[in-house]
């Protein structure tokens, strides 16, 4: 868990001056950016304030955060200010973050000074477009954000405001205002704030407890509050195992070496629910005999890290993303019940969901029986003709009747998978990999375990899954170059990380044109 801070330093504001107080807020689609503008707003207001607001949008809901900006004094001599439309580094008062990296970016635009800015920001992560989208863990490191905080700021008020939101019903606006109140900044007691909710009438009873949850955080310090997911896993006594299924735990258990259980029992879980127990099966028959040629290669004396990567990347491979799988997925209880809670949604609200669908010729020729789809593979005539009707952009409303009706089918053909063209090509694919991992473990080690976390390159569906494998196959050629080498691994290493680096590939073809320099 982050570092919780919460100092307070800042007095109250003063008599008038010729000088307006000013609070930035950045936050993203959904969070109440502007509702949480609009209150601080109506407050000065309602004690003869002069307030101005204005805002810069985002792109988008979560590739750029909006900023609101807001000045407020009181009239001087009942004149009106004149007042700023945007910050200025060195000069804002307040900044209000409504998620953990975006406090860094306010610190990054010389928003927060050490001088003056109190620093109000929800320690959570939001993950940023480019974060999600990487081939690899595009996740940004927030440590220098925990830095800089200690640093940049005069006073921190710092904890997971979303999470105190979510846990009284309400979205984080509400709490931001009233870490705001706590704060001291501004020269309104706790009764003028609340006012300004009441005010709002829809929604005002959640709000105000969030407002008053948050509130007393910031004034008595820390208090835990459990998140949803964390109080339902608290709550929720776990399902009963299925018979069948424990009987492979307990094989699992036997079988294989202790250190790499605990991820073979995650990797079985994974194949049986995108098959069934008889596939979860099969993934212990390969994976035993992995494991067989770790021990023979002493793996004993390297924890059996090669057992432990392939019970991982083999659950990944055995569990593709299909049209099946695909469609299965987002029929599921469980996806519209995530969702709900994503958006918050009250008892009053309905959910409707569109989305964006593009299959192509080759994932509905996936489908067909092995040796069907090799037919039609043959005859790029009709195979042609097919793709310009079947090869178009749909919008589905996921859960209308019809098209869930349409999905729920295609996700229940999971029994005609294992007979598929695309299952027949996964699984000679998924061999050949296996074969080269566990034929270079017996003379290099950690080349073997290499090989096997090359699998980390495929993922995604249709043209992502079409990228992904494309770099796989040029990566495991590349090591082929190198395998003789003492410094193979070291080589498979730069393979796969340049490989994961960008997505257009260019990084990986230096290294390998680098490989092929001296190879």
């Amino acid at each position: 868990m982050r570092d919780e801070t919460v100092r307070l330093a800042l007095p109250a504001a003063g008599e008038a001056t010729e000088r307006p107080i000013s609070i930035a807020i950045v936050a993203m689609g959904g969070q109440g950016g502007g509702v949480l503008t609009d209150w601080i707003v109506q407050l000065a207001e309602n004690h003869g304030w002069a307030a101005q607001s204005t805002s810069v949008p985002g792109v988008a809901q979560r590739t750029g955060a909006t900023i609101y900006y807001i000045e407020a004094m009181p009239l001087l001599d009942g004149r009106k200010p004149i007042l700023s439309l945007m910050p200025t580094p060195g000069d804002v008062d307040v900044v209000m973050a409504a998620e953990f990296m975006e406090a860094g970016r306010s610190i990054l635009r010389g928003l927060v000074t050490p001088e003056r800015t109190t620093l109000i920001a929800s320690n959570h992560r939001s993950f940023a477009i480019g974060e999600k989208v990487a081939p690899g863990n595009g996740i940004a490191d927030d440590g220098a954000v925990t830095g800089a905080i200690g640093i940049a700021a005069k006073t921190e008020i710092i904890f997971d405001l979303n999470a105190l939101a979510i846990a009284h019903g309400s979205v984080i606006s509400a709490a931001m205002f009233g870490a705001l109140a706590a704060a001291d900044v501004l020269p309104f007691s706790r009764e003028n704030y609340l006012d300004v909710i009441r005010a709002g009438g829809k929604g005002a009873k959640a709000s105000i407890e969030t407002f008053d949850a948050a509130f007393d955080r910031v004034k008595t310090g820390p208090a835990e509050v459990a998140a949803p997911a964390e109080r339902a896993q608290i709550s929720t006594k776990p399902a009963p195992l299925d018979p069948e299924l424990g009987g492979l735990v307990a094989r699992l258990t036997q079988e294989l070496p202790e250190p790499a259980q605990a991820m073979a029992r995650a990797g079985l879980r994974k194949v049986v629910d995108f098959q069934d127990v008889a596939y979860g099966s099969e993934y212990l028959d390969i994976l035993g005999k992995l494991s067989t040629a770790d021990r023979n290669a002493g793996g004993a004396d390297k924890s059996y890290a090669f057992t432990q990567a392939a019970a991982k990347h083999l659950a990944n491979a055995m569990s593709y993303d299909d049209v099946i799988r695909v469609a299965d997925l987002k029929t599921r209880a469980s996806r519209r019940t995530r969702i709900e809670s994503e958006l918050e949604l009250s008892q009053d609200q309905v959910l409707h969901t569109t989305e964006f669908m593009h299959p192509r010729m080759e994932e509905v020729m996936g489908m067909l029986p092995a040796g069907f789809g090799r037919w039609l593979g043959a005859k790029p005539r009709l195979l042609g003709w097919l793709d310009r009707r079947v090869n178009k952009g749909r919008r589905v409303r996921t859960y209308s009747l019809p098209w869930f009706m349409a999905l729920y089918v295609v996700g229940g053909l999971r029994g005609l998978r294992r007979r598929s063209l695309r299952h027949a090509v996964e699984t000679d694919h998924r061999d050949q990999w296996l074969r080269a991992a566990t034929a270079a473990v017996g003379t290099n080690y950690q080349l073997g375990v290499e090989i096997l976390q090359c699998r980390r390159l495929v993922k995604g569906y249709s043209d992502t899954h079409s990228r992904g494998l494309s770099k796989f196959d040029k990566t495991l050629a590349a090591i082929k170059l190198v395998e003789r080498r003492d410094d193979a691994a070291d080589w498979a290493r730069r393979l796969r990380e340049a490989a994961l680096k960008d997505g257009p590939g260019k990084e990986l073809d230096g290294v390998i044109q680098t490989i092929k320099s001296f190879a």
